[in-house]
Protein backbone atom coordinates (compact mmCIF):
# COMPACT_ATOMS: atom_id res chain seq x y z
CA UNK A 1 0.00 0.00 0.00
CA UNK A 2 1.53 3.31 -1.00
CA UNK A 3 0.81 6.62 0.67
CA UNK A 4 -2.91 6.85 1.21
CA UNK A 5 -5.60 8.42 3.35
CA UNK A 6 -5.18 7.80 7.03
CA UNK A 7 -7.17 8.12 10.24
CA UNK A 8 -6.18 11.40 11.92
CA UNK A 9 -7.54 10.25 15.29
CA UNK A 10 -5.34 7.16 15.24
CA UNK A 11 -2.47 9.35 14.03
CA UNK A 12 -2.98 11.64 17.04
CA UNK A 13 -2.58 8.63 19.33
CA UNK A 14 0.60 7.59 17.53
CA UNK A 15 1.96 11.13 17.78
CA UNK A 16 1.21 11.25 21.50
CA UNK A 17 2.92 7.94 22.25
CA UNK A 18 5.77 7.95 19.71
CA UNK A 19 6.59 11.59 18.81
CA UNK A 20 5.37 14.15 21.35
CA UNK A 21 8.23 13.61 23.78
CA UNK A 22 10.58 15.10 21.17
CA UNK A 23 8.45 17.27 18.83
CA UNK A 24 5.91 20.12 19.07
CA UNK A 25 3.18 20.83 16.49
CA UNK A 26 1.87 24.37 16.86
CA UNK A 27 3.41 27.67 15.86
CA UNK A 28 5.48 29.22 18.63
CA UNK A 29 5.84 26.03 20.71
CA UNK A 30 9.52 25.80 19.83
CA UNK A 31 12.01 22.97 19.56
CA UNK A 32 12.42 20.15 22.05
CA UNK A 33 14.88 17.27 21.67
CA UNK A 34 13.70 17.28 18.04
CA UNK A 35 12.76 20.24 15.83
CA UNK A 36 9.33 21.88 15.90
CA UNK A 37 7.05 20.39 13.25
CA UNK A 38 4.90 23.47 12.60
CA UNK A 39 5.09 24.22 8.86
CA UNK A 40 6.56 20.77 8.12
CA UNK A 41 4.88 20.12 4.76
CA UNK A 42 6.74 21.78 1.91
CA UNK A 43 9.78 22.55 4.09
CA UNK A 44 13.25 21.25 3.30
CA UNK A 45 14.99 18.96 5.76
CA UNK A 46 17.32 20.63 8.26
CA UNK A 47 15.70 24.09 8.12
CA UNK A 48 14.03 24.83 11.48
CA UNK A 49 15.49 27.97 13.00
CA UNK A 50 17.35 27.48 16.26
CA UNK A 51 17.59 23.69 15.94
CA UNK A 52 20.98 22.01 15.80
CA UNK A 53 20.76 19.50 12.95
CA UNK A 54 23.33 16.94 11.88
CA UNK A 55 25.08 17.66 8.59
CA UNK A 56 23.28 14.60 7.20
CA UNK A 57 19.89 16.26 7.76
CA UNK A 58 21.01 19.62 6.38
CA UNK A 59 22.59 18.08 3.29
CA UNK A 60 19.75 15.64 2.49
CA UNK A 61 17.80 18.51 0.91
CA UNK A 62 14.53 16.57 0.85
CA UNK A 63 11.25 18.49 0.79
CA UNK A 64 8.78 17.02 3.27
CA UNK A 65 5.51 15.84 1.75
CA UNK A 66 3.31 12.73 2.00
CA UNK A 67 5.71 10.53 0.02
CA UNK A 68 8.99 11.64 1.61
CA UNK A 69 7.53 11.39 5.14
CA UNK A 70 6.04 7.98 4.33
CA UNK A 71 9.48 6.71 3.33
CA UNK A 72 11.34 8.53 6.14
CA UNK A 73 9.04 7.35 8.93
CA UNK A 74 9.54 3.70 8.00
CA UNK A 75 13.23 3.86 8.94
CA UNK A 76 14.67 7.35 9.60
CA UNK A 77 18.29 6.18 9.95
CA UNK A 78 18.13 4.39 6.60
CA UNK A 79 16.47 7.36 4.84
CA UNK A 80 18.93 9.91 6.30
CA UNK A 81 22.08 8.03 7.36
CA UNK A 82 23.70 10.09 10.12
CA UNK A 83 20.48 11.57 11.51
CA UNK A 84 20.39 11.86 15.29
CA UNK A 85 16.68 11.03 15.43
CA UNK A 86 16.57 8.08 17.85
CA UNK A 87 13.37 6.57 16.49
CA UNK A 88 13.17 3.08 15.03
CA UNK A 89 10.39 3.98 12.62
CA UNK A 90 6.83 2.84 11.99
CA UNK A 91 6.94 -0.41 10.04
CA UNK A 92 3.18 -0.61 9.34
CA UNK A 93 2.10 1.40 6.30
CA UNK A 94 -1.28 2.10 7.92
CA UNK A 95 0.42 3.64 10.97
CA UNK A 96 2.51 5.89 8.73
CA UNK A 97 -0.57 7.00 6.76
CA UNK A 98 -2.48 7.71 9.99
CA UNK A 99 0.41 9.74 11.42
CA UNK A 100 0.93 11.72 8.19
CA UNK A 101 -2.81 12.52 7.98
CA UNK A 102 -2.69 13.80 11.58
CA UNK A 103 0.49 15.81 10.94
CA UNK A 104 -1.02 17.47 7.86
CA UNK A 105 -3.93 18.71 9.95
CA UNK A 106 -1.85 19.65 12.98
CA UNK A 107 1.25 21.39 11.62
CA UNK A 108 -0.30 23.83 9.13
Amino acid sequence: MPVGPGDAKKGAGLFKTRCAQCHTLKEGEGNKVGPALHGLFGRKSGQVEGYSYTDANKQKGVVWDDKTLFDYLENPKKYIPGTKMAFGGLKKEKDRNDLITFLKESTA
